[in-house]
């Protein structure tokens, strides 16, 4: 008994702490707003719902999807000329920023069901 309290306290507390540090920092919109609003528009438009069905529609997608698929751009790791021009000059907050502005925003995100 004293052992499963022992580890229901143990684990809590894990869990407490290990929360903030499990969480991304989502950045400022506003400031990502500016951003998106000098760089962005063209393709996924202010609100992030592209009309070309080449260019993906952003709005409302999870921030953290978004920071990691900007930060792909950057390193290289996905590939797309246009996208690695507009984000190579971006610092991390300002991909923070924009991704939080655009995640931010209602959106259509559609997730598929497994089967």
């Amino acid at each position: 008994m004293i052992k499963h309290s022992l580890f229901a306290a143990f684990s809590s507390l894990a869990v407490l702490v290990s929360g903030p540090l499990l969480a991304i920092d989502r950045g400022d919109p506003a400031a990502g707003q500016e951003i998106a609003e000098a760089q962005c528009v063209a393709c996924h438009a202010v609100d992030g719902t592209a009309d070309n069905p080449e260019w993906p529609k952003i709005s409302g997608q999870y921030v953290d999807y978004l920071v990691k698929s900007l930060q792909q751009y950057q390193d290289g790791t996905r590939e797309n000329a246009v996208m690695q021009g507009q984000v190579a000059d971006l610092s991390a907050q300002d991909l923070r920023d924009v991704a939080s502005y655009y995640s931010d925003l209602d959106g259509e995100l559609y997730v598929p069901r497994r089967r």
